[in-house]
């Protein structure tokens, strides 16, 4: 048999794994894996630098499955090679409660899935932030990283705004190690694409920089030529597969009628029959078995070879990378922070919380090498590149800042794939207000468990003249909403600090930094002798015998309670101060500490220049709040804030009323 008809039948295992499995889940998308399953046998079995009894090692090839819809793909390919995991009851639970086998990819969930997708243009911005992050570090120890990225994209990753972004991203900077397979089939769920869209990708790509070129997505040689062709290029490739999705379905093939449901029994034996396939469902003969197991060992000797290198490194530059690549942190590091502490505390300072940012930021790169950092056109502002790190250039090399440009869903997209790819921890940053163009990889982050920090400055209506378009309002409560993400809003250069400590020590939690623009005082004036802002809320400033006024605020807010309690003692009402840095963590401590920081005045107000919602579970729906339930208005920040009735003599005067109700 040639080698031609020998990758058709091995392709052919991949499409009846995939319809086989669901039509028997009665849920899925065959049209994808059948269409492609060419392009993927050769991809796997000629190209990819991968070893599946090794599934993470560090120089493997990446390969992404952008379009996710098409898992069954994936899951068929993991099967073939050898993956232990990936059984043959695995296929046949697809898509089932507690399977390995969900409906779309999910990182930490399936071994070998290297990032969770299916939101379109996810993947293909987390393999621009996985090419990216390669480089770097190839540039840093160039014996060790030396691998490529591919990704499988649809027309729905490139209908997708953020696909401009990224693949912009990748064409500037040159990230020549970088390969999208393009499905290029010509359907979307409600028909022929040519419905909705007209663009010619390949010109597209050309004009961003990239290589790109068409293939017959069914000749294997052309796909193998095609992307062999690639090896040595100076910039990244898009290869369009032209393909037929459903390919070997005879009625329904190459239309959308295969793209989002089961074949139906009827088609998959008509398939079967097409394409000469007489066996049972979800078996494989045993000589395409054979040989699909052989594909996934044919990294084991580069894998080998590796090893001897990585084992050659210096002993000291060996421990280091690994503990990089676990994403420890350095044994210097807690006392660096503590020096860096213990300076705040003997010369406090009024700053705003970005400033206080850049500052502890300069520590915290100090120490940690692999702090990658980045802002989406906003440096001056947002204060993320800091006087010890070099800028990220096209020309290749390293570096340790990126200028993203006006990309911020871009730049979430590839700062998870830098977290995800191993060896870098990323940094994005831009005004608090785009949090909205980046919320969808936010997402993805929390819900991948990975380690990303995002510093989002200009916070409140404290941005003042700029307006309501970059007044944030209910950001900080959306972005609160999101499970496993902690949310920093810290009132000064300690909690800023502190802040810090805990973003980068958490590897399955990304943080978001809330951080002003305006100058705070700084209320922190004794160490604690522990991180405070790590439990999410505590006492501040304590009441004067038993306290009839708590207050709780975050960030520049805070301060204002401060000025309120000293107002209220003065008055009569003893009060107290809670800061609460992070609601996330503190809704994470247990009930008692929640209980004894909630306290038990009978007046409890939040303060927070922003919008009530996530504050009840603190003050309780009949507590009193100070903030915003509108937009808010342009003009200088102190006025603004006037306008609104978020001022200490606002806050005085609704507790000194709660007070008198509630005696």
């Amino acid at each position: 048999m040639s080698d031609a008809a020998t990758q058709r039948r091995m392709a052919n295992a991949i499409r009846f794994l995939s319809m086989d499995a669901v039509e028997k889940a009665n849920s899925g998308h065959p049209g994808m894996p059948m269409g492609m399953a060419d392009v993927a046998t050769v991809l796997f079995t000629k190209i990819l630098k991968y070893d599946a009894t090794d599934p993470y090692w560090v120089d493997r090839d990446r390969f992404v499955l952008s379009a996710g819809h098409g898992s069954m793909l994936l899951y068929s390919l993991l099967h073939l090679t050898g993956s232990k995991e990936m059984t043959i009851e695995q296929l046949k639970n697809f898509r089932q409660v507690g399977s390995k086998t969900p409906g779309h990819p999910e990182r930490g969930h399936t071994e070998s899935v290297e990032t969770t997708t299916g939101p379109l243009g996810a993947g293909i911005s987390n393999a621009v932030g996985m090419a990216l992050a390669e480089r770097i570090l190839a540039a840093e120890y160039p014996t060790v990283f030396g691998h490529r990225t591919f990704a499988l994209c649809s027309d729905g990753d490139l209908m997708e705004g953020i696909s401009q972004e990224a693949i912009a991203i990748a064409g500037h900077y040159r990230l020549s190690k970088l390969v999208f397979l393009y499905d290029d089939n010509g359907i979307s769920i409600d028909g022929h694409t040519s419905l909705s869209d007209s663009v010619d990708q390949v010109a597209r790509f050309k004009a961003c920089g990239w290589n790109a070129v068409h293939v017959d997505g069914h000749d294997a040689d052309a796909v193998e030529a095609a992307i062999k062709a690639t090896e040595g290029s100076d910039k990244p490739t898009l290869i369009a597969c032209k393909t037929v999705i459903g390919f070997g379905a005879p009625n329904k093939g190459g239309t959308e009628k295969v793209h989002g449901s089961a074949l139906g029994a009827d088609e998959i034996a008509a398939a079967r029959k097409h394409l000469g396939w007489d066996y049972e469902p979800f078996v494989v003969p045993d000589d395409l078995k054979s040989l699909w197991l052989e594909a996934g060992k044919r990294g084991q000797g580069a894998r080998k070879e590796w090893e001897k290198r990585f084992e050659a490194l210096e002993t000291g530059v060996r421990n280091d990378l690994e503990r990089r690549l676990h994403g420890d942190l350095p044994e210097t590091f807690a006392k660096a922070m503590a020096d860096y502490k213990a300076k705040l505390y003997a010369e406090p300072k009024e700053l705003a919380t970005r400033k206080a940012g850049e500052a502890a930021l300069t520590v915290v790169k100090g120490e940690l090498p692999e702090l990658v950092s980045g802002s989406a056109d906003l440096t001056p502002s947002n204060n993320t590149l800091t006087k010890n790190m070099t800028v990220i250039s096209p020309e290749g090399g390293g570096g340790s800042f990126m200028h993203w440009g006006i990309r911020e869903h871009g730049m979430a997209g590839a700062v998870n794939g830098m977290a995800i790819h191993g060896g870098i921890l990323p940094v994005g940053s831009t005004f608090l207000v785009f949090s909205d163009y980046c919320r969808p990889s936010l997402r993805l982050a929390a819900l991948m468990g990975i380690r990303v920090v995002q510093v989002f400055t200009h916070d409140s209506i404290g941005v003042g003249e700029d307006g309501p378009t970059h007044q944030p309002v209910e950001h900080v409560a959306a972005l609160r909403a999101i499970p496993n993400l902690n949310v920093f809003r810290p009132c000064d250069g300690i909690e800023t600090a502190e802040a810090w400590e805990v973003a980068v020590a958490s590897k399955t939690r990304p943080s978001i930094f809330a951080l002003t623009r305006q100058n705070l005082p700084q209320l922190r004036l004794k160490d604690a002798g522990e991180n405070l802002t790590a439990k999410g809320a505590y006492e501040l400033q304590a009441a004067e015998g038993a306290p009839m006024v708590s207050l709780f605020a975050s960030g520049s807010e805070v301060s204002l309670a401060a000025e309120a309690k000293i107002a209220l003692d003065a008055a009569g009402v003893p009060t107290r101060v809670v800061s609460v840095p992070c609601m996330d963590l503190f809704n994470d401590q247990s009930g008692a500490y929640r209980a004894e920081v909630i306290g038990t005045a009978p007046v409890k107000i939040a303060i927070e220049a922003a919008i009530r919602m996530g504050w009840d579970s603190i003050v309780g729906s009949d507590g009193g709040f100070v903030g915003m339930s509108s937009f808010g208005e342009s003009g200088p920040y102190k006025e603004v804030y006037k306008k609104f009735g978020i001022t200490t003599e606002a806050v005085v005067a609704l507790a000194k009323d709660m007070s008198a109700s509630a005696a």
